[in-house]
Parts: C-alpha cells; structure tokens; sequence
C-alpha cells in the first residue's frame, strides 16, 4: 500500500479555476443557441469577479497580515502566481470566444454590436444625441495629477484617457467613471435594413470623448477595472472555541458588526485584481500601477470591453429561436390526486426533485399546514431565502394564525447579509422568532420540522440539498425529503435544539451533523466498503457534491482505492483529490455542467446490498465539515432510494455534457462512438421523472438543443 505521506492533492484555487474554465467551454461550443452562450460567458465573468473579491484578497490579507490558515507566505505567493499565469490563459480563450464565437454568431442572426470603431453614419446623430441627453450628464471626469489621491471603486468600469493640451504640448491623465446605475451598459440603437444594432456605453463615451474635451485632443483610451476585498472575514474562529463562542453569543452586537463590514465592503477593501486594455502602452500602465499602489502580482490582462457579465442584459429581439427555454416542472399526480398532501406525506416519504418537479409543492405543503388546526409549531432555517418569498409569506401568515414559528437565520450568507438581515426583522416584527447564528458558526443545514402536538398525529420533517428559494429552485438541481418518520423527526428536533442551545454531544439516530458525528460516520462508512473489498466482496462508493477538499476525507478515498473500493466522484466545483494515480487508480472524477447548475449532494454506500443512500446541504469542504452546522438525511424508503441510485447512474452515463477531470486538472470530455447519441444527463433524468411519476405539461418550443458529438477542451 502507497503511504500516505506520498498522497497528492489539487489546490484548492487551481481547481476552482479549472471548473471555471470548463463554464467558459460552454459559451465556446456552438451548438448551443447564441444567447446560451452568452449567459455562460457572462456566468464565467460574474464567477471570476466573486473569485478575486474573496479567494485572492483572502490570500492578500493572510500575506500581509502574517495569518496562515493553509499554508505560509511563501506558499502563498507561488500560489498567487500560478493563478494570474492561469488566468491570464484563461482570458486569451475568453476573448476569442467573444471575438471569434459570440460576436459573428450574433451578426449572422441579425444582431450587430459595435465594437472597436466608430458607429456607422446612419447611426451617427443618434449616438451623438443619446450622449448628450442620457450619459454626458452622469460623466465626471478627474484628473489624476501628482501628490492628489484618486479612489477606484471595485466592480465597476472606467476609461483612463490621455488628452493633450491644442495650445501646449502639456499631457494629462483623465479618468473617467462609466454610468453604472444610470445607463445601460448595452445601448440599443435603431435597427438598419433588418438588422438589429447595439452599442456598449464604454463605445459611445469613446465616439463623443472630442466633445468632453473640447480644448484638448485626445490620444488615446484604455479600459481599466479593479477587484477589491469583499469578504466579510467572520468565520476566522479557532474550531475548538466555537460551542462557547456560540453560548456567549451578542446576537445584537454580531448584527451591527456585519452591517459595519457590509457597509465597509460597498467602498472596497484592499486591491485584488487590476484589470486592464492589454493594448494598453507599457509607460501608461506603470504610471497606474504606481498611481493606485498596484503590484505586478495584481495585474491580470484583460481587452478592451471588461464587465462582460453584462452580456446577459443584451436584449433578444428575435425571441425563442436564440435562446434556451428552461423545460416546465412537472406535475406529481400523488400529490394532484390527494385531497391533504398532509396525509399523504403521513401515508409513505415524498422525494421532491428540483427543477424538474414543481416547487410549488413545497409552497402548497407548508400552506396546508399553516391552516391545519392541529399544527402549533413550525421551525425552519434560512440561508438564501428569495425576493418576495412565498415560503416566508407563509410563515408570516402561520404566525398571524397563532403558530408558534421558530425562523434560524443565517445573516453571514455571502452577498445576502443585508437580505438575510431585512428579511430577519420584517419577520420578527410579524411575531416569528428569530434566532440569529453565532458569529463563529454557519448554518448551511436546509431543514424544517412541523409540529403538531398531538398524540397519535404526526409530525413532518424536511430536509434538503438546496435552499428554500423559489427562484432558485427553477435553475439549480436539488433533492428535498418529505417525511413524518419519527426517529428522523426527533433527529430534526434535537438538530434545531443545537441550534437554539449549543450542547456538546446531541445524540442523533439517523441524522449526520457536521461537526457532530457527520465525519465519523462518513469515515466508518468508507472503511467498510474498503473492509468488504479486502475480503473479496463488492466494495462501491458514489460521492456527488458541489466541492472536496478535506484532505483526510480525500485520505480515505485514497485508502478505499488502494483497498479496491470502485469509487464514482461527480463533483462539479472544487476537487483536490488527484485521479490517474497509484493511490487513486479506481477512482473516477466526473464533472457535469449544463443548463441547470448541479447542486444536489448525494452518498451512496453499496453495504454488501444494503446500499446506504444520503441527501445532504453538505460538500466535503474544511469549513463545511468544521466550521458549519450541516445535515445529511438516510433515505430510509426503498422506492426513492432506487430512484436516486438511477439518477446517480444516469450523471456518470453522461456522454455530452460531462467530462473527467485528469490529473492535470484537465477537463476531458467523454466521447461516445456508438450509433446511439450520447446520454446528456438532465435530459434524460427528465425522461426518467417523467416516466416514474407523471407526464410534463406541453412542451415549450425550443427547450432542447443540440447535442455535440465531441469537443476538445
């Protein structure tokens, strides 16, 4: 057996940056209508912006502070460097996608965006009036001289330009603020002969620059943008002091802390990323980098269009043959049929399955119980709840109603504290309690428990891989449990107690909570696999989930692997288990990316036959497993269990839109040579729901599109 000192791990960085890449892929392949590429393309840039706000600017602080977690300064740096060397790469395959892939696609269906020149002369005088009116008054041009400091916002645009004095030969620097709020980034113009054109607000600023700067010529412009520090750093707890962090909790105190670092984040914290023309003159960019304190490290090359998340505002004239509808949810005729989706959730466990399955059902459950008399309480936790919730709406109205409603709120969700916040007291002011997380701990478990007091009435739990977001639920891949089993409601109950009251060891019979017993048993789980493959016997693991990254997880797959354990890895962001080896020869790592974003997170344990299957909120990430309050429910009904081990099989038969990650961080795509088309997963899970539980609605035109037959990545 390989010792385990010579096991191998991907970083962290490096495989989210080959995720990413592999989002980036699909905005290049074309056999996807134009505005499905578009929105990949801008899915990568969003995805990219996140990643410097939060990933590097962590590694910058821990620098500059002197505070590793993950490594020393040392390390760090070299990190850093791989990344800008791998971004940099990243951003030539970008460009070309724009350039060469998305801009002709868009011109050879009707759609003209301007780039790189002036508009045309039947465009001239609007462009030139549309200035005058719309964006002229918003232009706040600065001058950037010596010894006066200049503040770049993060996130947004800027044009730095060179004007020169028409008296002298005097050379000033000007920079200037694109209209964020006030303008659209993308312009529409009077379509032409049939053609429907387009302009970025950056162009038409540079075809009207003469006019703002009427006494001096203009040299040249070059776009600019810059990322800065946007965490919130309040998970930076030492693991051992978390239950009596959570005990002497100042849940008012931890609220004005993340309203203070929320507000501090709007202006920016320290520099992450500067973006720049990679036109752009060598003695420009240095007089920048020492304006605005820039390393060379920070410097990542960009064009001459950035922000290009904003592709996704570009409008459609032509409708439904440019773009990909999402196909309808389907019905659950159990449910339709049933007069109380009550008693039927008492008669045997429901599987909801999003978003191929309506989410209204959830909506519809949680109504019915708002209403039913024997109800007294509900308890539910919050993590990303959407605008104008129905689900809260509910809550809401079980309170009005004299439920006794019990909300978990979790207000250091990333980039939803001030939702999580306001939504917080809108409820608590309608007379549901709230009770906050403690400043050191996450709550990432999706529960709810209803209570109904009663002997001989049930009680219901539910327990899924996504959040309770209605809006969400129509795009990401989820598995929620409906179920009134009695063992798994005490777990619920006994989890929620943690929650309310940190205790040191809750006892759960079915359940797995993170930082309990979710990665004993996981452990005890793989080592009996691994113990029946030592004994001859079929040793099998499926491991779907968003991230691995825990490296004494990944120790014991490593150690399955080399015990003879078969073991399936369907892992669509981060995984720094390192395939193609010694250690890992019998592990496989699958990727899927497709129109919905797989966010399910699945376990399947063979047993010897049993075959041991879990739904949880949990990835196998060091914060997650730590530094969280995850759950992972038994699929204790053999009907679904089977339904979800067919699902599994169906994502690792994926032939069109999954690929293998190598040991190279590589995203290898399948090819399939068989007369057959290859499987493409969520089509055919689609299928296989539609088959099992009851027909779709009429189908939408163009909710398919083509499936290519290979791909070089």
């Amino acid at each position: 057996m390989t010792d385990k000192t010579t096991y191998g791990y991907f970083g962290r960085d490096m495989s989210w940056l080959s995720f990413n890449y592999r989002v980036l892929l699909e905005a290049g392949d074309a056999t996807l209508p134009i505005y499905e590429r578009i929105r990949f393309l801008s899915i990568y840039s969003s995805n990219m912006e996140e990643f410097y706000e939060i990933r590097v600017a962590e590694h910058r602080t821990a620098i500059q502070k002197k505070n590793f977690t993950d490594g020393n300064a040392e390390q760090l740096e070299k990190t850093l460097e791989e990344i800008t060397r791998e971004v940099n790469r990243q951003q030539e395959t970008f460009y070309r996608i724009f350039y060469e892939g998305i801009l002709p696609e868009l011109r050879r269906n009707g759609i003209y965006l301007y780039r790189d020149h002036r508009p045309e002369a039947f465009h001239l005088d609007f462009v030139r009036n549309y200035f005058r009116e719309y964006v002229f008054p918003f232009l706040s041009p600065v001058t950037m001289l010596d010894g006066v400091d200049t503040f770049i916002r993060d996130r947004r645009l800027y044009l730095v330009v060179r004007i020169r004095g028409k008296r002298t030969a005097e050379t000033y620097c000007v920079l200037i603020k694109l209209p964020h709020d006030k303008v659209p980034r993308i312009i529409p113009l009077p379509p032409h002969r049939g053609m429907y054109y387009y302009m970025f607000v950056d162009d038409m600023i540079r075809a009207n620059l003469s006019s703002v700067f009427k006494d001096y010529t203009v040299c040249d412009n070059y776009a600019i943008k810059i990322s800065r520090d946007a965490d919130l750093c309040l998970e930076d707890v030492n693991p051992e002091n978390m239950l009596q962090s959570a005990i002497e909790k100042d849940p008012l105190k931890m609220l004005l802390n993340v309203r203070e670092k929320v507000e501090k984040r709007k202006v920016g914290g320290e520099i992450s990323r500067f973006m720049y023309d990679r036109d752009m003159p060598v003695d420009l960019l240095e007089f920048l980098c020492g304006k605005f304190f820039i390393k060379k490290e920070d410097l990542v090359k960009g064009g001459r269009y950035m922000n290009l998340q904003d592709l996704s505002k570009l409008p459609n004239p032509f409708g439904d043959r440019l773009c990909v509808h999402f196909p309808p949810p389907m019905h659950i005729p159990r449910f339709d049929r049933a007069g109380s989706m009550l008693r039927e959730v008492e008669s045997r466990d429901v599987l909801l399955l999003f978003p191929y399955q309506k989410f209204d059902y959830l909506t519809d459950f949680i109504r019915e119980a708002v209403y039913d008399p024997d109800v007294e309480e509900i308890k539910i936790t919050q993590y990303r709840v959407a605008e104008n919730s129905a689900v809260i709406d509910l809550l809401v109205k079980a309170a009005e109603n004299g439920r006794k409603v019990t909300v978990f709120v979790e207000v250091k969700a990333r980039f939803d504290e001030e939702h999580n916040m306001s939504t917080a007291e809108l409820m608590n002011h309608k007379g549901i309690r709230i009770v906050y997380s403690s400043p050191s701990l996450k709550i990432h478990a999706k529960v709810m428990i209803i209570l109904r007091g009663q002997t001989g009435k049930a009680d219901f739990a539910y327990v899924s891989t996504g959040n309770f977001n209605e809006k969400t639920a129509r795009i990401y891949s989820d598995m929620a449990l409906l179920t009134c089993n009695r063992e798994i409601v005490a777990d619920i109950r006994n989890l929620f107690s943690v929650l309310e009251q940190p205790q040191e060891q809750p006892l759960f019979r079915h359940l797995l909570v993170a930082r309990f017993n979710m990665t004993a048993e996981l452990k005890r789980m793989i080592r009996r696999e691994t113990a029946h493959a030592k004994a001859g016997k079929k040793g099998r693991i499926i491991l779907k989930m968003n991230g691995l990254q825990d490296e004494s997880m990944i120790d014991e797959l490593y150690g399955a692997s080399q015990g003879g354990v078969d073991v399936d890895l369907i892992v669509r962001g981060i995984c720094c288990l390192v395939p193609n080896r010694p250690y890992s020869r019998n592990i496989r790592v699958t990727r899927i990316v497709d129109m919905f974003l797989e966010h399910a997170r699945v376990w399947y344990f063979y047993n010897g036959g049993a075959e041991d299957v879990y739904i949880s909120s949990a990835d196998w990430m060091k914060r997650n497993l730590n530094r969280r309050i995850e759950a992972a429910v038994p699929v204790l009904d053999s009907d679904i269990r089977r339904t979800i081990i067919d699902i599994l099989h169906i994502q690792l038969r994926d032939g069109a839109k999954a690929c293998f990650i190598d040991e190279h961080l590589q995203n290898v795509f399948k090819y399939n040579c068989a007369d057959a088309p290859p499987v493409r997963a969520q089509t055919a899970i689609r299928e296989y729901v539609r088959e099992k539980y009851g027909a779709l609605p009429p189908e939408l035109p163009g909710c398919e599109y083509a499936t290519p037959a290979g791909k070089d990545c």
